[in-house]
């Protein structure tokens, strides 16, 4: 039997990574649905999602969205980020905005998604053990909401894990990967 050759393995394997070859690596997929509202003065709501450890305490901020855009009086944007209460008592406000691979503009209505690597940022550090992954969203001229969906971590399974919001989120999603 011919075996191939190291640098035609290497190559096989560079070009599946290329051409969006299934990934072996751990790690986990987030799905935030903005839902569609019908209000007469509509603003895009800001985001965080974050990882929580049993105690309550932060294991890591995943995703910030705001207005980054927003050069006026309200300082790029960040005026508003202490109206996503819990994240912003328990995480925001020892942060410096805007932080790399974390804060991005605010999004549409819509389902949007996520994904993060094992052994990379933000998931670099993430000891073994009981998490939380919650979402809360904050719109001018509107409401608050948050949800959480609890997890182990890492996964010993592929699995899917959902939860409804019902005001100013749709459907939060979480895929583990083991």
């Amino acid at each position: 039997m011919l075996k191939p050759s190291p640098s035609k393995l290497r190559y096989t394997v560079a070009l599946g990574a290329c051409l969006g070859a299934p990934a072996f690596a751990a790690g986990l997929n987030v799905g935030v649905e903005i839902p569609r509202l019908d209000v007469a003065e509509y603003h895009r709501p800001y985001v965080a999602i974050w990882l929580e450890r049993a105690d309550n305490t932060v294991a890591s901020t995943l995703s910030v969205w705001y207005d980054v855009k927003l050069k006026n009086a309200e300082g790029t944007g960040t005026k508003w980020l202490k109206d996503m209460r819990q994240w912003w008592r328990r995480a925001g406000r020892d942060l410096e905005m805007p932080i790399d691979g974390v804060t991005s503009p605010t999004r549409p209505a819509g389902k949007h998604q996520l994904q993060f690597t094992e052994g990379k940022n933000p998931l670099a550090a993430l000891p073994a053990g009981n998490y939380k992954l919650v979402v809360e969203a904050a719109r001018e001229v509107g409401g608050r909401e948050v949800v959480s969906v609890h997890f182990t971590w890492p996964a010993a399974k592929a699995q899917q894990l959902r939860v409804a919001g019902s005001s100013e989120l749709g459907e939060i999603t979480l895929d583990l990967k083991p």
